[in-house]
């Protein structure tokens, strides 16, 4: 299907839906480096308007990768609810950008949309929001998930406490859990991304984790970042594994490139769910996902790579799990190439996803060779905690050393707490009260000689 518009003397033609959506997006890096970003700024426009008055059924009736050799475009199809849909069926993105935007599109009513949305109607309608429509229209949305603790409540913001060390060493990564509980964090996870791959550190790690947790009665869960098979293996060889991490993409060939299939997902998840490991719920996924990862995969089939983010998290929502983060500014200027365009990339990756009923949080992060800096981080950190992210990370001095790129420290939680009065999850706000971390307000109390974590160093 084709689609044209006119601006002045000048009509712009695209040729096909996908061309339409990569030539309406903000610019950004990895779009020109993929070829199909408008070549200015009246395309833009000109591809904005087109891309307005293209009816939301219509990406029900033109895949934009095909559904024969795509798994993940049969995913999203064959899994379409057709009934949630009909609230909207009858309007084109356009309106549908008006309708999110209206007293209608209530917290309950985006919930019940959103097994009837598909990614690209998600990726279609932020293309032509502005960054205040993208924060309003997440405000809204509440997506709740549970295993130890109650992540996503109205209200609140968790953080993923992310003790990274370049060795592995137990010394150096139990010093970092520590420091970020008794600032208050880690009720999203406690998540190592390991140096090694071998399942014997891989299991310590778990292991490590699992006595804190147990010992402290600390209601919230722990992950080593690894491949599903490991997680899988590890299973099987009894360790502790509380969530099942991945990460994913948007096609069948990009998930390739990490090794991965929806059924190999499956195996993950029943896995996980095996072990019974939750104490107020059974959501045992966590995925991360980043804008440019089909490009460098070379998996793209000429879509746009925020559209290509938006199907990651149509992969992410039919498995049910507890926390999705969109690593935003990871992969590198190549593909985000300076704040601007990470700030705008992080806050469509967490409207995208909240709306389409994903768990969204987003590590707020750039890499040292992009044109970036922590002013730029801390705005999109203030932006998506007024639209309501699930959670962030929390890394001690915001500089991961066994990964090496800038993201947010643990001070940085309690900027957003102390600013807009986020909470925590509820079962860790209360831990943490009990154990006089905080005070009855929230607030961190003042470390008292002979604290039971002080003593446990």
């Amino acid at each position: 299907m084709a689609f044209a518009s006119t601006i002045g003397a000048t009509t712009w033609r695209f040729d096909s839906l996908a061309d339409l959506m990569a030539k309406a997006s903000p610019p950004r890096s990895g779009d020109a480096l993929a070829g199909v970003a408008a070549t200015s700024a009246q395309q833009n426009v000109a591809a904005k308007r087109a891309l307005a008055d293209v009816p939301l059924k219509a990406f029900l009736a033109e895949a934009l990768v095909p559904y024969e050799t795509d798994e993940v475009t049969r995913l999203i199809l064959d899994g379409h609810d057709a009934a949630a849909f009909a609230s909207v069926a009858s309007l084109t993105v356009g309106e549908f950008r008006d309708w999110l935007l209206s007293e209608a599109a209530s917290p309950a009513a985006l919930a019940r949309l959103a097994p009837g949305l598909i990614p690209e109607m998600a990726a279609a309608v932020s293309k032509i929001m502005r960054n205040q429509d993208l924060i309003l229209a997440a405000s809204k949305c509440r997506v709740t998930t549970r295993f130890r603790n109650t992540i996503g409540l109205p209200g609140t913001m968790a953080v993923r406490l992310q003790p990274n060390h370049p060795t592995d060493d137990p010394a150096g990564i139990t010093a970092s859990i520590l420091d970020g509980l008794l600032y208050g964090c880690g009720d999203a996870v406690i998540g190592i991304n390991p140096a090694s791959d071998s399942l014997s550190t891989l299991g310590d790690l778990l292991r490590l984790m699992d006595d804190l947790i147990a010992r402290f009665q600390i209601p919230t869960q722990s992950c080593v970042l690894t491949h599903v098979t490991s997680a899988v293996e590890l299973v099987e060889r009894g360790a502790p594994v509380d969530l099942v991490f991945q990460s994913i993409a948007g096609t069948e060939a990009a998930n390739a490139s990490f090794g991965v299939t929806l059924s190999l997902l499956q195996e993950g998840l029943d896995a996980g769910r095996s072990l019974k490991r939750g104490t107020v719920g059974d959501n045992v996924m966590y995925f991360e996902t980043g804008q440019g990862s089909a490009l460098s995969a070379g998996a793209h089939h000429g879509v746009d790579q925020q559209t290509l983010e938006a199907r990651a998290y149509g992969v992410a929502r039919a498995f049910e799990p507890l926390l999705v983060n969109s690593v935003v500014g990871f992969i590198g200027p190549e593909y985000l190439y300076d704040g601007k365009q990470i700030i705008r990339a992080g806050l469509e990756d967490h409207f995208c996803g909240k709306l389409l009923g994903a768990p969204l949080g987003v590590d707020v992060c750039y890499t040292n060779h992009a044109e970036a800096d922590q002013d730029d981080m801390d705005s999109l950190l203030t932006l998506l905690a007024a639209a309501g992210v699930t959670f962030v990370m929390g890394v001690p001095g915001a500089d991961d050393v066994m990964l090496n790129y800038q993201s947010t420290s643990f001070h940085d939680a309690l900027y957003v707490r102390e600013l807009l009065g986020r909470k925590r999850a509820p079962e860790f706000e209360a831990w943490l009260a009990r154990l006089r971390i905080t005070g009855e307000d929230g607030r961190l109390a003042p470390p008292r000689p002979g604290h039971p974590l002080l003593a446990s160093a």
